[in-house]
């Protein structure tokens, strides 16, 4: 313990070198707008920047890189909090209360709890990657593909259940998302799936124009059809004071231990291999769904279902690094480019890394203290000019909507026929609203069943005879079946119960 300590406070006198303190916090600016433009993300960030990072210090480089990653997931709440279109697709659990609490007249609220709640987040999974995380890398090692199948199931019958007042249509949406993502050219074979000759559907569904329509565009449709309302605006009218936005004690502790629950939960996703940010969000909304004490109060503008998924993306940018430094291993699409920023200027991550860069890795870590806390700062005072943007005329907001959605789908790939399936799964958003069907249960399948597939025919493939008893006879794996059964099993009891006659 007390080497660590050592070790941490050298890696501050690295971190705290008015060159490193200028990066880290161009990191974090650059981050947190990347994150609030929708269709960006961290790994067009990270990609934009990485060339002209080649010629700096090697410690300074990464370190601005590594502020755009956490950056990022304290931006992405920005826009899917105020304009319910999710910046990048860890925040697409944040819309759903987040936005609702915009709606309410809380959007300074909102923004606080998504901002501190991603600090703390951050923090947590700071303090556990310096002090347990070459050790829990290897826990990520345990997690094979029949491990990967069984856990990736229990999150889609968790959400499946969970979100929606009809659970049956939260299934329902469920399984369009799995009958969408099949789309696309089959991993293990390599060859196209009802893709009907159409080039542009090679590589699946396009995902961050699906979100932004399904969230975004989705919405805009929604405030267009109520057009004898245009040009007044969309939320409260009152004037909004930070006073009015700050949380009160009572406000805290209803969302202590889901920040705290969130981080741990996104720590740990985070350390598995292509998990990332988006998963760990999931999951911690999922659990929360389950934890918490009024579980009614989710997905209707609770400051429980804005913590829960933003403390957990944060965390989760820290744990994706334990298996980078520690095993060459990276846990995310962001994470797999600064692996190879890494590889070019001579750092070869792994167990060594440690004893051979020890300069380097310690003033990693201690600039993500840093890092958190200049994010925070900067976010907290853009707060009273961001919670101003849902009281603009509709007249206004709608096409200026309507714009960012264009551009956050054309952005991804430079294709027009983003821009129309953009539209599209906006339309087909505006119906799933109106006939009261859940869109996260989509959106989570379209993320999920892609890795599911593979993992899936991966289990089969080392399996003796291609048998399926690999997913029972391995103890993670079986675990989260378990809990998938359990997960399905439970609420139709407690449904049958409340029907039967003698209840």
């Amino acid at each position: 313990m007390s080497e660590i300590l050592a070790q941490l406070f050298q890696g501050f006198t690295v971190a705290l070198e008015p060159m490193n303190i200028f990066a880290v916090a161009v990191g974090g600016i650059m981050g947190v707008i990347v994150g609030g433009l929708p269709g960006l993300g961290s790994v067009a960030g990270v990609a934009l920047l990485l060339p002209l990072t080649f010629k700096m210090n090697p410690t300074t480089a990464v370190i601005m890189l590594a502020g755009i990653y956490y950056g990022n997931m304290f931006g992405g709440s920005i826009s899917a909090i105020l304009l319910n279109i999710p910046g990048d697709s860890p925040a697409v659990m944040t819309a759903v209360d987040g936005y609702q609490l915009a709606r309410q007249g809380k959007a300074g609220k909102a923004l606080y709890t998504a901002f501190f709640a991603s600090f703390i987040g951050g923090m947590i999974g700071a303090v556990i990657l310096t002090f347990l995380g070459p050790a829990l890398a290897f826990v990520g090692l345990r997690f094979g593909p029949a491990e990967f199948t069984s856990l990736i199931l229990f999150a889609l019958m968790s959400v499946g259940w969970l979100l929606g007042e009809n659970p049956a249509k939260g299934i329902i949406a469920t399984g369009v998302g799995l009958l969408l993502s099949t789309i696309g050219v089959d991993m293990i074979q390599g060859l196209p799936r009802f893709t009907f000759g159409m080039v542009n559907l090679t590589a699946g569904i396009p995902f961050i124009p699906t979100v932004i329509g399904i969230f975004g565009f989705a919405q805009v449709l929604k405030l267009l059809s109520a057009g004898h309302e245009i040009g007044q605006t969309t939320m409260v009218t009152a004037r909004l004071s930070i006073r009015d936005s700050l949380l009160s004690i009572k406000e805290w502790a209803e969302i202590s231990f889901t920040i705290v629950r969130g981080s741990l939960i996104g720590f740990f996703v985070g350390l598995l291999p292509g998990s990332g940010a988006t998963m760990s969000s999931f999951m911690a909304y999922i659990a929360e769904m389950r934890l918490n004490k009024h579980p009614e109060r989710l997905g209707k503008g609770a400051l429980a279902g804005v913590a829960a998924p933003e403390s957990a993306n944060n965390a989760a940018s820290m744990g994706a690094f334990a298996p980078l430094l520690s095993l060459g291993i990276p846990g995310s699409g962001t994470t797999a480019l600064l692996l190879g920023g890494l590889m070019m200027w001579g750092l070869a991550p792994g167990p060594l890394l440690f004893r051979e860069a020890p300069e380097f890795v310690w003033g990693l870590m201690a600039s993500m203290y840093v890092g958190d806390i200049a994010v925070l700062l900067l976010c907290v005072l853009l707060v009273p000019f961001l919670a101003y943007i849902p009281r603009v005329p509709k007249a206004i907001l709608a096409p200026t909507t309507i714009a960012l959605c264009i551009l956050g789908s054309f952005s991804v790939n430079n294709s027009i026929f983003d821009i129309w399936f953009m539209v599209f799964m906006g339309v087909v958003g505006y119906f799933m609203d109106r006939l009261q069907f859940p869109t996260p249960p989509l959106v989570l399948a379209l993320v999920l069943a892609p890795r599911l597939q593979t993992a899936f025919r991966q289990a089969l493939m080392i399996s003796p005879n291609g048998s399926p008893m690999i997913f029972i006879t391995k103890p993670i794996s079986l675990a989260f079946l378990l809990a998938a059964v359990v997960m399905v099993t439970v609420p139709m009891l407690i449904k049958k119960k409340k029907d039967s006659p003698s209840a």
